[in-house]
């Protein structure tokens, strides 16, 4: 656990972390994210962190050494997508009993379970996981991998980030830790070039990253390795060799991509792939990173003609759109990139952003909101449902774009409602995927259900009747009234 602890605190201590930059040194000694409260909701621990990481890495076998629910609470908890091997789709865990750890039985077990999948499935490498019973029962993780990649000749990764250390952001980090120490590195390319990039921190949701490819290959830029986003082991582990890098999600892997740059001199930035401008601003700083590298600065050229010419295509696209949605009021409760990433996206054709979560962006994040939105007045820290719903039942948004969790409120609210986290089915990222974002945010405001909801149903409209009638009528005569509205519909009686 000693070397867990320095691991972590490695993390914390991240120099390249822009909310760590402005502390003091004891401030900076606490670490980078906020710490869990024992017995509280926080929105998921480390092990599902590390999890989320590196499960999108396609051609991998994912062994969980610990009881059956951690795994099936954490199976496939995101929706990446592959464009070939289905193996992180499988399952696979020690399943340890109470029996087991009484017996001390959990290293032999995790070690006959890596037989089993080298012998079944001949993956190119398998990560373990521990988590809360297993280390704390003291099982040692990196002797049994050690031993068993010497064993059955294939890499065997401990990743070892047990969800009782810290927030699922920890865990993002402790997992490009575990890619720094056993994977990156490890192999060499024969066909390095001068145009290889790495992408960092993309997920691939609902192949996104597939909207963003075909650019970069017209470009002539090979990716060299996305990471973690329909990613190849052995692409991962030649990752070293990319002359430059692009960081999509800082919270994430900011550690992984800062380390990378100083063990193998690969600069990186921050950029974005939501909406026309940014993804044009990311296309520029690549080719201009590369040439930096040493790469031929006609691709400097090249890249201002892509941006034209796909520019032109998306504005065209989106110009039947800006009539309908100008004006339009957004309440978006996400966090990350997306909080500023999003925001202009969607100011650039016309929509008004009334609110938009920080919870988990960076100070350069909220810098960047401030910087588009001309004032921190629409940024809030944390909304409560109870808050969320007031302010979409006063209909001071058109539309509110968040994650699954918080669905609920706005359909109470009787306001339409747009996923943009990870359980989202529509890719929006690139030229492309703006156009779809955009679509989807009208399909949805636009929607007649809407009109039906909010009007008064008509056991309400009947009650109202029943009340108005003057009270010098007679019972039957107001029951035969009250017949007479009871074969109507919310649209016949209107507003009652």
């Amino acid at each position: 656990m000693s070397s867990l602890r320095a691991k972590i605190q490695d993390v914390f201590n991240e120099p390249a972390c822009e909310q760590n930059r402005g502390k003091d040194a004891k401030a900076r000694k606490e670490g980078c994210s906020k710490p869990l409260t024992p017995g509280a909701a926080a929105g998921g621990c480390a092990f599902d962190g590390a999890k989320i990481v590196l499960q999108p890495i396609t051609d991998v076998a994912h062994l969980i050494h610990a009881p059956l629910a951690c795994e099936g609470n954490s199976w496939d908890n995101r929706g990446a997508a592959s464009s070939g091997p289905t193996l992180w789709r499988t399952s696979f865990t020690t399943d340890l009993t109470e029996l087991d750890v009484v017996m001390g039985r959990g290293e032999r077990k995790l070690f006959k379970a890596i037989r089993e999948i080298q012998e079944a499935y001949g993956p190119p490498a398998i990560f373990v996981y521990p988590t809360c019973v297993t280390a704390l029962i003291g099982d040692d993780i990196e002797a049994v991998c050690k031993r068993a990649a010497e064993k059955f000749g294939l890499p065997v990764v401990p990743v070892n980030a047990p969800g009782f250390v810290g927030s699922k952001n920890l865990g993002n980090k402790l997992a490009g830790e575990a890619l720094l120490d056993h994977v990156i590195g490890t192999a060499e390319p024969d066909d390095a070039g001068p145009y290889d990039i790495n992408i960092v921190g993309e997920f691939n949701l609902s192949g996104e990253f597939w909207l963003v490819k075909p650019l970069l290959d017209r470009l002539g830029i090979r990716v060299r390795a996305c990471i973690p986003g329909d990613a190849r082991y052995l692409d991962i582990a030649s990752a070293h060799r990319a002359r430059a890098a692009m960081m999509v999600c800082s919270t994430a892997l900011i550690n992984l991509a800062h380390k990378m740059e100083q063990r193998w001199d690969i600069p990186f930035f921050e950029g974005s792939f939501y909406g026309i401008t940014d993804t044009s601003e990311a296309l520029r700083q690549i080719s201009q990173l590369l040439v930096k590298k040493g790469a031929d600065p006609e691709i400097l050229g090249r890249t201002e003609a892509l941006i034209a010419d796909e520019e032109a295509i998306a504005w065209k696209k989106l110009a039947a759109y800006r009539p309908r949605l100008e004006g339009k009021r957004v309440l978006l409760n996400t966090g990350g990139v997306k909080s500023w990433s999003v925001v202009h996206a969607l100011m650039e054709i016309g929509i008004e952003i009334v609110g938009t979560s920080v919870k988990k962006s960076t100070v350069g994040d909220k810098e960047r909101i401030k910087q588009i939105l001309k004032d921190d007045n629409h940024m809030f820290e944390q909304m409560t449902p109870r808050e969320l719903y007031a302010m979409l039942s006063e209909h001071k948004a058109d539309i509110m774009l968040s994650g699954g969790r918080t669905q609920f409120v706005a359909l109470k609210a009787k306001t339409p409602w747009l996923d943009i986290n990870q359980e989202r089915q529509h890719p929006y990222a690139g030229y492309d995927g703006m156009v779809e974002l955009v679509r989807q945010i009208d399909l949805a405001i636009h929607n007649p259900i809407w009109r039906q909801v909010r009007e008064p149903a008509p056991w309400d409209c009947q009650r109202a009747v029943r009340e108005e009638l003057p009270s010098t009528k007679s019972e039957t005569a107001t029951l035969h009234v009250v017949q007479e509205f009871a074969g109507t519909t919310a649209d016949d009686l209107g507003e009652c």
